[in-house]
């Protein structure tokens, strides 16, 4: 990935910062898929522990750590999200618990200290130009034994692929099987993606820390751009959504899905 595609992610991060906790960001199809990321973290390391936020965005988990007694820095690639994380920290009186920094997730050379976790949420390692070069990162920054929670965009979502397909936008059904990194149009930006299988993903991190579970995210559920459909069957996607919480983490099926939650600990 070039310096100039790190830099029209960038932008386009920056461009919808300011209305990013709106449906964009943060609907209830997008709801839900954080909270089970704040669970996992939550099982995996106490109140009190230091967390690095890798991607924070406008900084709803961050504040929600902090908020929980946790140690959180938080950083992003995008400088107007970083605004909205000091913001969000301000108004919410945890200002002393949650530190925002201006770093990239190919940056992490720039941090220094030691955390007791690392999570990242809605797919900010997809932009990541060196996957390995993240990975290692992580596992200097980590103390031994600590978690990794990652929240990842995945390469085989049933339902993105039907809904294009009805569609007959068959090249954007197919856009997830693309290798390297793959143009999304955002709010007439572009964003640089690769899209992994949780193998695939966990390959980087091998070297340096040991996998614990990995679950799909909206693999029944629709994933969250199409909330407006959830929206107006509200009732039958909830039942869908259960078939997410009891069938998310089977074999087969959780390699599938809009995202993945994926655990490793550091070796």
């Amino acid at each position: 990935m070039s310096e100039s595609q790190l830099l029209d992610t960038q932008r386009a991060f920056d461009s919808v910062a300011a209305d990013y906790d709106g449906p964009r960001g943060n609907n209830e199809l997008i709801q839900r898929m954080r909270l089970t990321l704040w669970d996992t973290v939550c099982k995996a390391l106490p109140p009190g522990s230091r967390l690095l936020d890798l991607g924070c965005g406008t900084g709803i988990d961050a504040v929600e750590f902090a908020m929980r007694d946790y140690q959180v820095v938080a950083s992003d690639w995008s400088p107007r999200m970083i605004e909205r994380t000091h913001d969000r920290a301000a108004a919410a009186g945890v200002e002393a618990q949650v530190e925002a920094v201006h770093v990239g997730v190919h940056q992490l050379g720039r941090l220094k200290g030691e955390f007791d976790g690392i999570y990242s949420n809605f797919g900010p390692l997809n932009c990541a130009p060196d996957l390995g070069a993240v990975a290692a990162e992580c596992a200097r920054l980590l103390r031994p034994g600590g978690k990794l929670v990652f929240s990842v965009i995945g390469r085989i979502c049933p339902w993105e692929v039907g809904y294009y397909l009805m569609k007959g936008r068959f090249k954007r059904a197919r856009v997830r099987a693309a290798r390297g990194a793959t143009a999304v149009g955002m709010n007439r930006h572009t964003i640089w993606t690769h899209y992994y299988l949780p193998r695939e993903f966990y390959r980087a991190f091998a070297p340096h820390f040991a996998l614990d579970d990995y679950r799909a995210l909206s693999l029944f559920m629709p994933p969250p751009y199409l909330v407006e459909f959830y929206r107006r069957h509200r009732k039958g996607c909830e039942r869908l959504g259960r078939l997410d919480d009891r069938l998310g983490a089977r074999p087969l099926l959780r390699d599938m899905g809009d995202h993945f939650l994926i655990t490793m600990h550091r070796r």
